[in-house]
């Protein structure tokens, strides 16, 4: 009973945390910008307008994206999250979060990267996601072999198993990151009738 109501609490956490978490981050940032520009705004417009605080915090989410794609920019963001990650308390918050949301977008070299199908001895075939590509050296002679690491959930999203196939033993089935991630959270009820598999990984 412990144990169940353990693994049940885990889960929760990480279902969880990382929402509350990203919406308190979402509503102070606006009531930061509302706070500061909607005195602004009054100012010089003579009188309040509601949303234009919101409409701010949208613009000031869309420039910082802009940003984030420049070359430029890229690197003034990499510099000021490299300090912000020496702060403590950030760093325990900030970094999971932004692991967990680099997880989940193909773009990004740290996520999921392809939807894969694999044999796993004693569980037969399982879906699982493609985070990484990797060579062993066995030391037999044979030189170095081609490995992948998958990443099976096993509760919800957040938790879950990380398995190391032969690259030779995965078959890409014909789904996207976005379709293999409802299908865990639909519990397989989005699967498509028919699938169509690849031993070669798409491009």
């Amino acid at each position: 009973m412990f144990q169940w109501l353990r693994r049940k609490f885990i889960a929760g956490f990480f279902v969880t945390v990382p929402l509350v978490i990203s919406v308190a981050a979402l509503v102070w940032i606006f009531q930061v910008v509302d706070g500061v520009m909607a005195p602004v705004y009054e100012r010089l417009l003579g009188r309040e307008i509601p949303g234009l605080g919101l409409l701010t915090t949208l613009l000031m989410v869309l420039m910082a994206g802009v940003i984030a794609s420049n070359v430029i920019g890229k690197r003034i963001l990499q510099r000021a999250e490299h300090y912000l990650l020496l702060v403590p308390v950030f760093r325990t918050i900030y970094a999971p979060i932004k692991q967990l949301i680099a997880a989940f977008s193909p773009s990004n070299e740290a996520g999921f990267k392809r939807v894969v199908l694999v044999d796993a001895p004693g569980r037969g075939a399982i879906l699982g996601f493609l985070t990484r590509e990797f060579r062993v050296d066995r030391g037999d002679g044979r030189g170095p072999q081609a490995m992948v690491a998958v990443y099976v959930p096993t509760n919800h999203l957040y938790l879950g198993d990380v398995l190391v196939f032969p690259a030779d033993e995965v078959a890409y089935p014909d789904l996207s990151v976005e379709q293999g991630i409802r299908i865990f959270l639909t519990g397989g009820m989005a699967l498509p009738s028919r699938l169509e598999t690849s031993s070669e990984r798409p491009e």
